[in-house]
């Protein structure tokens, strides 16, 4: 599968690598794609030559799949400049939080209860089929699940169109996904974006990233 990773931090780069290794050809989306070889980015990209680099229209366009691996508050400016039509009738698996920082740390939601960021994104883009998934754990474990209780912890999915949200399944598997929770359409993305005042709480007192839940039943 062709896949765009719009985002070049920490969480776009696992995500792209994790693709690129099960053979997806994958792109990472950026809007100065100058401007990221020139940093910080450029030594992950030596370490991974199989992985493109694009701005974020081009990425997009090139793309079966598209994931949104961008800071949550830029996220729609991110989109917009990756343009409707390059997004329209694909899957968009989104992965951001919309974390508000202006008060310092922890941060704040900038968008709770009553919405959340992936049913914004998908009224800013209603012809692209959105997907909220992996926003409640942190890169690694996105893409290394087993790496903790060999995989036997939760992770969720979101979405309205049941298609969509079958080809993320199988690609959450595909990481090492065991327990894949189907949550409803993507109104129920409001409870898996609010869980991360309590990820946040949770990372402070564990020291470490490397926790999830796991929902028995």
């Amino acid at each position: 599968m062709q896949i765009a990773v719009l985002g070049t931090g920490s969480v776009g780069q696992a995500v792209a690598a994790r693709f690129a290794e099960l053979g997806h050809q994958v792109t990472i989306g950026t809007r100065d794609v100058a401007a990221t070889r020139a940093g910080e980015y450029a030594a992950w990209a030596a370490q991974h030559p199989e992985v493109g680099l694009a701005t974020l229209a081009e990425a997009a366009g090139a793309a079966e799949l598209v994931v949104n691996a961008t800071n949550g508050n830029g996220s729609l400016p991110a989109l917009a400049a990756a343009g409707a039509p390059n997004l329209a009738g694909k899957v968009l698996l989104d992965i951001a939080n919309p974390l508000d920082f202006g008060a310092g740390f922890p941060p704040t939601l900038s968008v709770h209860n009553t919405d959340s960021l992936a049913e914004r994104i998908q009224r800013e883009f209603p012809r692209t089929l959105v997907v909220k998934s992996l926003n409640t754990l942190t890169a690694e474990l996105m893409v290394h699940p087993r790496q903790l209780a060999g995989g036997e912890h939760s992770v969720f999915v979101s979405g309205d169109d049941a298609e969509a949200k079958r080809i993320v399944t199988g690609l959450l598997i595909s990481f090492g996904h065991t327990d894949v929770i189907d949550l409803g359409d993507l109104s129920t993305a409001r409870g898996t974006e609010m869980l991360l005042p309590l990820w946040l709480r949770l990372y402070g007192r564990l020291d470490t990233a490397i926790f999830n839940i796991k929902v028995v039943r």
